[in-house]
C-alpha cells in the first residue's frame, strides 16, 4: 500500500468531553493516535484540515476539503468527517475522479468506551486500499454508495436511501 493521506474534518469521532454540563467540543484528530497504537503496517499522514460539527459545516468547507484532496499527491484518501453531513460531502467530492477517496466517522466518540470509531476506521481503510477510484462511504460495517445512502438520525445508522 503507498502511503495513506487521512484528512481529517471534525465530527462526533473527534469529540471530548469537555466540562460539568455535558458539553462536548471537537478535539485532536484521534485516528492518528489509533492507528498507531494499532501498528499498522502502512504509512499514513493525518492532515488536520477542520475541527467542525458536521452540522457546521458549509459549501466554503466542502470546497476546501474537495480542493485539499486534489492538491494531495497519494490516490488513496481516507476522510474523517461527521455522520450528520458525511453523505453531502461525500457527494461534494464527485468531480474527483483519479483517486478513491473513503469517508468514514463515528456515531460516539473515539475516546468513549464502545465507540465504532475504530471499527469503522478499519472497514475504510480496508475499503480504500480494494475499492476502485470513486467516492465511497464506509459506515455500520458497510460501504456505500454516496448517491445510494443517508442517515437515518432516528435509527442512528447509515441505510440504503
Amino acid at each position: 500500500m503507498e502511503k495513506l493521506c487521512i484528512i481529517t474534518t471534525g465530527g462526533t469521532i473527534d469529540k471530548i468531553y469537555f466540562d460539568d454540563k455535558s458539553d462536548f467540543q471537537i478535539g485532536a484528530p484521534q485516528i492518528g493516535r489509533i492507528l498507531s497504537e494499532l501498528e499498522v503496517a502502512f504509512p499514513f499522514e493525518v492532515v488536520p484540515l477542520l475541527r467542525k460539527d458536521s452540522l457546521h459545516l458549509d459549501d466554503d468547507d466542502r470546497r476546501l476539503i474537495h480542493q485539499a484532496i486534489q492538491a494531495r499527491p497519494e490516490r488513496q484518501v481516507l476522510v474523517t468527517h461527521g455522520t450528520d453531513t458525511m453523505v453531502e460531502t461525500a457527494r461534494a467530492l464527485a468531480g474527483i475522479t483519479d483517486k478513491t477517496i473513503v469517508l468514514t466517522g463515528a456515531l460516539n466518540p473515539a475516546l468513549f468506551r464502545g465507540s465504532d470509531a475504530v471499527f469503522n476506521i478499519g472497514c475504510a481503510v480496508a475499503a480504500v486500499q480494494c475499492l476502485p477510484a470513486g467516492i465511497h462511504i464506509a459506515m455500520n460495517g458497510r460501504l456505500w454508495d454516496p448517491l445510494k445512502v443517508r442517515k437515518n438520525r432516528d435509527a442512528n445508522r447509515f441505510e440504503a436511501g
